[in-house]
């Protein structure tokens, strides 16, 4: 009599998972910000002293675009409401929060430092003085937007004198540039006190208020002023973000790669000094965006600028959505200024971002 051996089955093989690649990261990185962005800029249109709920808000936005599939503002002033006051608002902080960020990547980049932010060339200390001056000398030129071109040309010229006291022989050191960007801060914030004395109670007050900075007041027309400038920015940006790279392996190394070093870093410093200039020409000084927000990102994505410029665009318009948001809601009746809202959260996240490095690598990597 035979005995016969029962076989077990085969056991089942688990399918290996595919490994977390740099390219899924990097698209998993741009579709949630930009999932983000998009919700965070709804829910910001609706918030606020009328509330719009959120399917209203996309339906508003569909019949725009000639899609009726959503229910529109129930309220009468809905629908004004959202797109005079609420969508140039939401538009602009995507356009301020976007420019600084990538201004203060390109500044990191070109700098081959994690400390620089585009105020180390003075474009805000000079935007600050120039607007100052228009309010307290009641500067009429371009009517209700002298302030706005004041600053945006008082940052421009200011940048342009940075750099053209850092030359000599024909070279411009980051060291000199950065040390000369101090000193022209200095002189800048001793002017912008001078002009605090010589004005009366209420420019005084215009000055404190615009050096906080604030969104409030934007419109649809500021909106196609800024949206250019800062367009023309961004793109050159990115246009610049493989040279960026190589300027990282240092200056001979770049040189020999065949970067002049030189042209490149003044036409980075123009770029960074139009999207600053840009962004506070309208809602005034909003202070460590360009710092922190490279520093996030880099974290996430590596230092490749091909990527981390793109995606500090996106991250930088989050951060300012969601801050505005917070100025305009955290008490009722009432908007607080933006640039305390991200100093208050800017610094102690650098200063947790510097314990890291720190602990990790034994200083800035």
């Amino acid at each position: 009599m035979t005995q016969t051996h029962l076989q077990a089955p085969p056991a089942r093989t688990s399918r290996p998972t595919p490994p977390v690649t740099p390219e899924r990261r990097t698209v998993a990185l741009f579709v949630a910000l930009s999932m983000a962005l998009v919700v965070a800029s709804i829910v910001a249109a609706g918030s606020g002293q009328l509330p719009v709920p959120f399917v209203e808000v996309v339906g508003s936005v569909l019949h725009r675009f000639g899609i009726d599939l959503g229910p529109l503002p129930s309220h009468p002033r809905g629908e004004a409401t959202l797109w005079s006051i609420r969508f140039p608002r939401v538009g602009m902080a995507i356009l301020v929060g976007a420019s600084l960020a990538v201004a203060g990547a390109l500044m990191q980049g070109v700098f081959g430092n994690p400390l620089a932010e585009p105020s180390v060339v003075g474009v805000s200390a000079g935007a600050a003085v120039a607007a100052a001056a228009a309010i307290v000398f009641g500067l009429t030129f371009a009517g209700a937007w002298t302030v706005a071109a004041c600053a945006f040309i008082g940052g421009l010229v200011t940048t342009f004198v940075v750099y053209a006291l850092s030359r000599a022989d024909g070279r411009t050191e980051v060291v000199t540039l950065v040390l000369t960007g101090i000193a022209v801060n200095a002189v800048a914030g001793a002017l912008l006190a001078l002009l605090l004395f010589l004005g009366d109670t209420q420019a005084r007050e215009q000055i404190v208020f615009w050096q906080l900075g604030s969104l409030n007041g934007s419109r649809g027309a500021y909106l196609l002023v800024v949206a250019p400038l800062a367009a023309a920015g961004l793109v050159a940006a990115i246009a610049f973000s493989r040279r960026l790279d190589l300027l990282a392996l240092g200056d001979r190394p770049a040189r020999h790669l065949g970067l002049h070093v030189e042209r490149f870093r003044m036409l980075t410093i123009v770029a960074v000094a139009l999207l600053t200039a840009a962004a506070v020409s309208f809602c005034g000084i909003v202070a460590f965006v360009g710092l922190i927000v490279p520093h996030l990102v880099r974290m996430v994505t590596g230092p490749g600028h091909r990527v981390l410029i793109p995606a500090c665009m996106l991250a930088g318009a989050l951060l300012l959505v969601c801050a505005d948001l917070v100025a305009r809601t955290a008490v009722a009746y009432a908007d607080l200024p933006l640039g305390m809202l991200t100093s208050l959260v800017g610094g102690p996240l650098f200063f947790w971002l510097l314990r890291r490095a720190r602990r990790t690598a034994g200083g800035w990597a």
